[in-house]
C-alpha cells in the first residue's frame, strides 16, 4: 500500500516531476489502457442503436439510461474501494462489463425493441469500471500535501481528454467502417484486458479504509458541503459533453457526412485537453474557487453560441473553444477534493464527480436527442446552453462551501506515514507542514512552487 512520498523542493512542479514520483508509471501507463474504452461507449451505444431504430431519441434512451445507472453505481463502488481495496472491486466489475456489453449488442442487432435495449443497459452503465478515480486516488495517496497535486489532477484531465479525442474517433470510424457493433465489441473487450492489468498493480494502491482495522471512523464523502457543490456543477459539464455527442452526431448526418462527427468530437476534446496540458504547467495566482469560477463562466459563454453554427469550420472552431474552458473547471474541482473530502473517502468523492458528470450526460443525451429528432441539431445545442447556465449560477450561489474547513485533512489524517523529516511540523501557533496552506489560512492564499517555498499571491 502507498504513502505520501516527498517531492524534490528544488524543481518547479511540472509534469516531468510528477511522473518521476517513484511508482508512478506503474499506475499510469496500465490506467491509461484501462480507462481508454471509456470515451468509446456512449458513442459507440449511440451508433449502433440509431442503425439498428433508425431513431436518435431512441438511441438517447439506451445511452442515458447506461449513462444514469453509471452515475448511481459509481459512488456505490467508490465506497466499496475505500473499503476492501481497489483490485478486490476491479476485477469482477470488468468482468461483468463484458458480458452486459455482449448481451446489448446482441439484443441490439437482434432488433429488440427499444425498452428491452433500455433494460440490457442497465448492467451495462452500472458495470462501468472507475478507473480515473483510482488512479486520482492513487496521486492523492502518493502526493499527499505536496505541491504537485494540481498537476496530478491536471495530467489526469489531459490523459481523459486524450482517451475522448481518441475513443469517438476509433469507435467511429469501427462502427462506420467495420460494422455496427464494432465499437462495442473493441470497448468490451479492452476494458476487460486493460482492467485486469490495473488491477494486476497492487503495490501502488491506497491503503484501505476499514474502521475495524485503522481505528479511524468512516467518513462518506457526500456528507461534505464543498462536494455537493462540485457535484452540482460536475451536472452542467456532463451536460456539456451529452448534448455535443448528439448534437455533433446528428449535424454530421445533416450534412451527409455522417464521419465528420468523430473528428468534430476529437476537435473539441482535443482543445480541453490542450487547455489541460496548460493548466498543469501554469503557476497560478489566484486561488482554485476562483479559477473554477472563472472557467465556468467561460463555459457557459462558449456554450451558448453552439447552437448558432451553420458550418464544419465554424463548428469546429466553437467546439474546440467549449474544450478550452472545460479543461479549468474539471481540473479545479479535481483538484479541490484533496482540500474538501478526507483521505478515508477520496476515491468515493472522486467517483461522485465522475457519476455527476455521467448523469449530467445521460440526462442532456435524452434532451438533445429529442429535440433533434424533433427540430434539429442546432436544437440539440440549447442543451449545453441551458445546463452550463444554471450550473453557473448555482454554483456562483453556493461558492462559499468550497472553502476548505480542516486544514488537518491536507497534512493527512491517514495512520499511512509520519510526516516526512523534508517537511517537518512547526511548534508555534497556526504552523503547518509545508504541504498544507495552514500557516497561511485557507488554500487560496499562496501559490506554492516548491516544498517549503512560498510566494504570496493574490488572494481568492
Amino acid at each position: 500500500m502507498t504513502s505520501a512520498v516527498t517531492t524534490d523542493n528544488s524543481a518547479r512542479p511540472g509534469y516531468g516531476q510528477l511522473l518521476r514520483t517513484p511508482g508512478a508509471l506503474g499506475f499510469v501507463l496500465p490506467g491509461f489502457a484501462a480507462r481508454l474504452p471509456f470515451g468509446m461507449l456512449t458513442i459507440s451505444i449511440l451508433l449502433l442503436v440509431q442503425h439498428t431504430t433508425g431513431s436518435y431519441g431512441s438511441a438517447g434512451i439506451v445511452a442515458a439510461v447506461t449513462g444514469i445507472s453509471m452515475a448511481l453505481s459509481a459512488p456505490l463502488m467508490g465506497i466499496l474501494t475505500d473499503r476492501f481495496g481497489q483490485s478486490a472491486v476491479l476485477v469482477p466489475v470488468v468482468l461483468a462489463h463484458a458480458a452486459a456489453v455482449g448481451g446489448l449488442a446482441a439484443l441490439a442487432l437482434a432488433d429488440a425493441n427499444v425498452w428491452f435495449l433500455a433494460l440490457a443497459a442497465v448492467p451495462t452503465g452500472a458495470s462501468v469500471p472507475q478507473v480515473g478515480p483510482m488512479v486520482r486516488a492513487r496521486w492523492a495517496a502518493r502526493l499527499e500535501g505536496s505541491p504537485l497535486l494540481p498537476t496530478a489532477a491536471a495530467f489526469e484531465s489531459v490523459t481523459d481528454e486524450f482517451t475522448f479525442v481518441v475513443g469517438p474517433v476509433l469507435a467511429t470510424a469501427l462502427c462506420t467502417g467495420v460494422h455496427p457493433a464494432a465499437g462495442l465489441v473493441t470497448e468490451a473487450t479492452l476494458t476487460l484486458l486493460g482492467g485486469l492489468l490495473f488491477a494486476a498493480r497492487r503495490a501502488s494502491q491506497p491503503r484501505t479504509h476499514a474502521p475495524s482495522a485503522t481505528g479511524e471512523s468512516r467518513s462518506f464523502a457526500l456528507s461534505h458541503p464543498g462536494l455537493q457543490v462540485l457535484i452540482l456543477a460536475f451536472l452542467g459539464i456532463g451536460a456539456v459533453f451529452g448534448g455535443m455527442q448528439v448534437s455533433l452526431a446528428a449535424f454530421s448526418a445533416e450534412i451527409g457526412n455522417p464521419g465528420a462527427n468523430g473528428l468534430l468530437y476529437g476537435v473539441f476534446a482535443a482543445g480541453n485537453m490542450i487547455a489541460g496540458i496548460a493548466m498543469g504547467a501554469v503557476a497560478w495566482k489566484i486561488g482554485p474557487r476562483r479559477r473554477l469560477i472563472l472557467g465556468y463562466v467561460g463555459l457557459t459563454a462558449a456554450a451558448s453560441v453552439l447552437w448558432a453554427a451553420n458550418s464544419v469550420i465554424l463548428l469546429g472552431a466553437l467546439g474546440l473553444v467549449v474544450g478550452l474552458f472545460i479543461a479549468p473547471a474539471l481540473i479545479t474541482g479535481y483538484t479541490m477534493v484533496e482540500q474538501l473530502v478526507p483521505a478515508n473517502a477520496r476515491t468515493e468523492a472522486f467517483t461522485w464527480l465522475t457519476g455527476s458528470i455521467a448523469f449530467g450526460q445521460a440526462v442532456a443525451v435524452i434532451l438533445a436527442g429529442r429535440l433533434t429528432d424533433a427540430h434539429g441539431s442546432a436544437y440539440g445545442f440549447l442543451v449545453p446552453m441551458a445546463a452550463t447556465a444554471l450550473a453557473l449560477a448555482v454554483l456562483l450561489a453556493l461558492r462559499a462551501k468550497l472553502a476548505p474547513k480542516a486544514p488537518s485533512r491536507i497534512v493527512n489524517a491517514s495512520v499511512s506515514a509520519p510526516v516526512s523529516a523534508a517537511a517537518p511540523v512547526s511548534a508555534s501557533a497556526g504552523a503547518s507542514a509545508p504541504g498544507s496552506e495552514a500557516a497561511a489560512g485557507p488554500r487560496d492564499r499562496v501559490n506554492e512552487r516548491g516544498m517549503g517555498h512560498r510566494v504570496p499571491v493574490t488572494v481568492d
